[in-house]
């Protein structure tokens, strides 16, 4: 039996995910879609829906998550009543209902296996677990004086130096101390440099935790860009041209003096974790240190209060929230089959 288990892929942003979206649709069996924005806002919403054994409140979040500009779910270019249909009629889960939505997407690109792309679904594993229990998870880590320097030049960042050096530090935290507690199999990890130095290479490692067999495809990302990109998003440009290391170690010029001491005061011992050389910036002033303490903290306070309200509204769910599409998930559900016939992979 084919693998059908859904692909979450996550990463520090800037830190080349889009890349390794564009390789994994290039695979002739699997579907990324282009970032979407439904998946955790529907989770944070789930008990608005109600009980989703009543059609009528399937049918209240499917027009949700399709009719909303914010989810984005218009650039998957999906026929909104098919998917509408497909999620009241489906099985009663919100797991269920939000991987309609990207199996319908995969469906429309003749592949049977589907998953979703969004960096910051390093903090948001648990719930992905939640909803899809089955779920393969993705990392892509990048030298964190690339991802900041590369943060700081997106037209749609507005945060400071100081956030983005904490987001690379949490995403690296988690990497080293989430990622273990992790099922046996969910996890995968590789570097943003060994993939653009040698794609081949490690894709095949990528294609083996999947269970998937490599395709030669999956090296030319640039192919599926026009398919899988968003043209509105210009600053992924480099998409559509050959996979490069060109972009490696760039923080030296985009970076000033102050703010590799800053990334290399913080971060140190976390790049060097993960095999980047410091450059032996002297260390950051203290006030500098302060500021980035002051951000980080705010930033660990707004987790907190975050998975508190959420372990308060499990209290108050009234349903399962597994999904029941793949084979794992189905028997994971404890769903009745026929005698005698094997469990059906939808994919």
């Amino acid at each position: 039996m084919k693998p059908d288990r859904p692909i979450f892929i996550l990463g520090c942003p800037r830190s080349g995910t889009t890349m390794l979206q564009l390789m994994l649709h290039a695979h002739p069996r699997v579907a990324i879609p282009p970032e979407t924005r439904f998946m955790v806002s529907t989770y944070q919403r789930r008990l608005q829906f109600g009980d989703l054994n009543d059609a009528e409140h399937r049918r209240e979040l499917a027009e949700w998550v399709v009719d909303r500009h914010q989810t984005r779910f218009h650039e998957l270019h999906l026929d909104r009543d098919e998917v509408l249909g497909q999620i009241v009629d489906g099985p009663p889960t919100l797991g269920s209902a939000l991987g309609i939505v990207l199996r319908a997407y995969a469906t429309r690109h003749g592949k049977p296996r589907w998953g979703d792309k969004r960096p910051s679904y390093f903090q948001y594993t648990d719930v992905l677990l939640r909803l899809f229990p089955d779920a393969q998870f993705v990392h892509l880590v990048r030298d964190g004086r690339d991802c900041v320097a590369s943060l700081k030049e997106m037209p749609w960042y507005n945060g400071s130096v100081y956030s983005a050096v904490s987001a690379w530090a949490e995403a690296i935290d988690f990497a080293r101390h989430g990622a273990p507690r992790l099922p046996e199999g969910s996890y995968h990890e590789l570097r943003y440099e060994d993939l653009t130095a040698e794609p081949e290479a490690h894709l095949r490692r990528l294609c083996e935790f999947l269970g998937e067999d490599f395709h030669p495809a999956m090296c030319d990302p640039a192919a599926v860009a026009g398919i899988a990109v968003p043209a509105r998003k210009t600053w992924h440009a480099r998409t559509y041209g050959e996979v490069t290391t060109a972009r490696t170690g760039s923080w030296h010029e985009r970076l000033d003096p102050g703010e590799v001491s800053l990334c290399e005061s913080v971060l140190g011992d976390r790049l060097e974790t993960y095999g980047y050389e410091l450059s032996g910036a002297p260390r950051v002033e203290t006030s500098r240190l302060v500021c980035y303490e002051r951000t980080a903290a705010k930033r660990k306070l707004a987790r907190v209060k975050r998975i508190t309200f959420d372990r308060l509204m499990r209290l108050r769910e009234p349903n399962p929230l597994g999904a029941r599409l793949t084979s794992a998930q189905i028997v994971l559900a404890g769903v009745p089959m026929p005698r005698n016939e094997p469990v059906a992979v939808t994919g």
